[in-house]
Parts: C-alpha cells; structure tokens; sequence
C-alpha cells in the first residue's frame, strides 16, 4: 500500500507541500455468497479432514456451497404460503404421536474433506446400483458414519464404519472434495473386514456437485429418499459459530405423499393425501415467532434459517426433525430448547421450479468500483457503484459497511452513485446489493483506504532545520531527494516523534515524510 507522504523544497524556508495516493487493488475481497458474506481464500486441502475439526472449519467457511440461485441457497422470506397450508400443517401434526409434536434437532449427519489426488477405493452398492452413481468413490480411511462421534456410546471410528456391535440405523456418509466441487453421499455405509482385507460397502451412493444445479435422474433417489443431498441442508457448526445457518435445513416428517417437487426427484409413499407433504416439500417459520434472545447462538442460528431459507422435506421418519451435524464442540445445551418449540409455529410455502424465482432469467448484477486509497483530507469520497438489469420488476439497491474501524455515513444509501463520509481514518470494506425480490441478492464490495492528514511546518532555527508535523501514526521517516520528481529517495531519520532538527542543507533538497 503506497504510505501517505508530505514533500517540503527548502532553502532555509517552506516553499512546497506535496501529497501522493494511489489506488490498491485487492482482489481476493470480492468472493461473496449468497448471503453477503466475503469469502477469504480456500485453504489448499492436503489432507482427510474430520468435520469437527478447525481445518475443515477454514474450508467449508470458504467455500460457495451450491450456487447463489441454489434451491437450498433460496431466500423464502417473502413468498406465498401454499394454499392448502393450514390442512398440510395440520396433518403433518396428527401424523406423529401427540409426545412427538414440537421440532427435534438430531445430531446425525457427518463428513470427511478430501483432497483431488484422494485414491479411489472400490465400493459394493449392493442395494440401488441401477439409481447410484458407479464405483470407485475417494474414501478416505477416517470417512465417518453417521451419528459418530457423539451418538456413538464412545466407540472409535474404526469401530464404528464396522459397526462391531450391530447397532444398525441408517448408516449415512458424506465426502466433499473442494478442488473438484464434487460431493459422494452413501446410504448403510460400512466397512468389512476379514482378516487382513477389508472392503466397503453401502446400500446406494450419490454424486452431486457444489457448483451447480444439477439434480438426480427423474425418479432417482440418494442417500436421502428425496433423491436430495444431505450436506446441503445440514446445520455445521462453523456456520452456527458465525450466528447464521445460511441454506435450507434437511427436514424429516412423518409421512409424505406419492409425488415430489423441485428440487426433490424421487418419493417414498403410496399416499395419494394432497395434504401429506411432498418430497421437497418447503416448510418456513412464522415471521411472527420470537426469537429469545437468551437462548443460544447455535438456536438462534437455526431460527432464523427457518425464517430466511426455511426446511425442505428429504425423508419420511418419526419426528419433525432437521439433521445437525454430530460434533462434539457443541455446547452441551446447543439446541435443547428448540425441542419446546409448537408446530404451530410453522407454514408450508409455495415454492418455486428450476426456472422460477432465483433461477429465473433476467438476474441483475453489481460492481461497487474500484478499490482504492484516499488521499488526506477528501472527504466525502465519491462511490461509483454500477447495476446492470434489464427487467421490469422493481430493483433495490443499498450500500452498507461491511468492515472499518470506525462507522460511514452515506449521502444516499440507497443510491449506487453517492458519497461516504468516514469518522476515522483506516481501511473499510463497503457492500453494494442489489434486490429485485425474485432473483438472489446480488452483491459486490469495495475497499477503501482512508488515510490520516499530516500538517507539516518547517522554520530556520540558526544552521538548522526544524521540521514538526502533526497526525499520521508513527512510527514515521523522513527523506529526501534533490529533484522532483524525485528518481530515488533517501532516508534522513524514522522516529516515534513529531518533530526533528537538521542541519541546513547547502543547495536545494526537497524533503517528504512517510508514515
């Protein structure tokens, strides 16, 4: 980043004063996900990593899980409720036992990040092969089953991808590999072992893929039955430590219907009731449940997902449930009191096809400007935002802090081409979003670098030269140069102070101050 500078020319007195900026550009700040969050840079995976661990923590924070425009990435805030909502609530609710009708958070779902040179071992897909996707998989020797480790009574995960005490369940298995974007997902994971050979085995596998829309064959299932993925909706632990879920969370009911809808492509019913939900079906809370604000960020997480990205309908089970991922950093009370929560409290959603909503044509996109360094004393800074959008429907924009040391005041905020006025100096990170309520929420940011003024003074004290300065952080140097434009500078002095004394030069030299 070029520093702020003063240049003084000096024969015994001040004769000029000089500044300089320029603009810096920064282009690893402009990832962000659909919901408005700058993504840093993706570790390089190198390794196998455990779900609860730091390391896949970094990654998965990084990553652009599904696109923007995903299904499972939607933003259902605002739409219709279906017309039959009310009736489906109400059958949903007398399909389970009367002690089972409040929403049940379920540690379950786990997954292991791999590397792309992670070898490819032979899977047995014993069950579905005709609707999986073909053997080899990249599994690693620390792929974790379902409900381990925290489900699992203590058993190590050697024992427990063996099940060496026949506990059973559904035994699912989920693989990313970043570098690819590609996503293995298995149903009744298991590992055989006879003597000194060992071989894996599951029901069904999946392959999905994190960037894009791309579904199951018509009629397909997955590890889930809706022939959805089940990372997708999958509440992590490095999101809830953020205080946002930022997707649709997988959601078990009871009992769901002959049919399913976008994004689901495979059912699991011989029910005909057009009150049973469908699989894909999509389920919101109310608006007007509170969230308290004592319960516990990892509640509060998931609230207000429900709220914004609500529950998409993956299986049938005995619960109204959603899927959290069996770590054990979780606090001890992470999610208890969602189980007080009524199922009254939830709605059912009009939901939108592959080429609805978000997926619609006709999307708007952003660009906040460039980035740059202001120079001392401009303010306010001119922003030069950008919106290209052809459609007719309504278009919000708005510009918003992301990250500075001090606060920002927007001539407009509403306006892509405004002024900011920022209250100390310091380098922020300004958002421009763009909305129109149909497609996602566009957005694009821009870094500023705001620097402090430096007032310099100089006067002759005998055969010396006494310069003083006030603002600016220090530690600061003085240099100086006998032309300008200087072709080299050369260092007089770096001090902590605000004032130095030199002899008086001969001939000519200008002089500038660097901090």
């Amino acid at each position: 980043m070029t520093r702020a500078a003063k240049l003084l020319s000096t024969v015994g007195f001040l004769l000029a004063l000089w500044s300089c900026f320029s603009s810096v550009p920064l282009a690893a700040a402009e990832r962000i996900n659909h919901e408005g969050r700058i993504l840093g840079a993706v570790p390089a995976v190198t390794n196998s990593l455990l779900f609860n661990t730091p390391q896949a923590d970094a990654v998965i924070s990084a990553l652009q899980l599904f696109p923007p425009n995903n299904a499972w990435n939607e933003d259902i805030s605002h739409r219709p409720l279906l017309s039959n909502s009310a009736a489906m609530m109400t059958q949903v609710v007398n399909d389970l036992s009367t002690n089972r009708r409040t929403l049940r958070p379920f540690q379950e779902m786990n997954f292991v990040i791999v590397p792309n040179n992670q070898p490819l071992v032979p899977i047995n897909l014993y069950e579905y092969p005709d609707e999986s996707d073909p053997s080899p998989y990249p599994i690693p020797w620390n792929m974790p089953v379902e409900s381990w480790p925290t489900q699992t009574g203590g058993q190590t995960l050697y024992e427990w991808q063996r099940d060496v005490q026949a506990w059973g369940g559904d035994r699912h298995s989920i693989i990313l590999q970043p570098g690819t974007g590609r996503l293995w997902e298995m149903w009744q994971a298991q590992l055989l072992v006879s003597g000194t050979a060992s071989n894996w085995q599951a029901a069904n596998g999946a392959l999905f893929n994190i960037t894009n829309n791309a579904l199951r064959p018509a009629g397909w299932t997955s590890a889930d039955a809706g022939g959805l993925s089940m990372f997708a909706g999958l509440v992590r632990y490095d999101e809830c430590e953020r205080g946002m879920v930022e997707h649709a969370i997988r959601l078990i009911v009871a009992r769901t219907r002959r049919t399913y809808i976008y994004p689901a492509t495979h059912y699991a019913s011989t029910s005909t009731n057009p009150n049973q939900p469908a699989m894909g079906q999509r389920f919101r809370l109310k608006s007007s449940f509170v969230i308290p604000d004592t319960w516990t960020k990892q509640e509060k997480a998931v609230l207000r997902a429900l709220k914004k990205y609500g529950a998409i309908v993956a299986d049938n089970g005995g619960f109204f449930s959603i899927s959290v991922a069996p770590d054990n950093r979780w606090p001890a009370n992470a999610f208890n009191r969602l189980s007080s929560i009524s199922l009254t409290n939830f709605e059912v959603i009009s939901t939108t096809g592959p080429t609805e909503g978000p997926r619609a044509p006709g999307a708007p996109t952003v660009h906040a400007g460039a980035d740059e360094t202001i120079a001392p004393g401009i303010a306010p800074v001119q922003l030069r935002g950008a919106v290209l959008y052809t459609n007719v429907a309504p278009l919000a924009t708005r510009w918003q802090l992301y990250s500075g040391p001090g606060t920002v005041t927007f001539g407009n905020a509403n306006a892509t081409n405004t002024t900011a006025t920022f209250s100390v100096p310091g380098t922020y990170t300004l958002m421009l979003s763009a909305s129109n309520g149909v497609q996602a929420t566009v957005y694009d940011a821009v870094v500023l670098t705001v620097q402090d003024t430096i007032q310099l003074s100089i006067a002759r004290n005998g055969a010396n030269l006494t310069i003083s300065w006030a603002g600016g952080t220090p530690p600061y140097t003085l240099q100086s140069s006998v032309e300008l434009p200087a072709s080299q500078w050369s260092p007089v002095v770096t001090t902590n102070g605000t004032n130095i004394s030199i002899s008086s030069p001969v001939a000519r030299r200008f002089y500038r101050l660097v901090n």
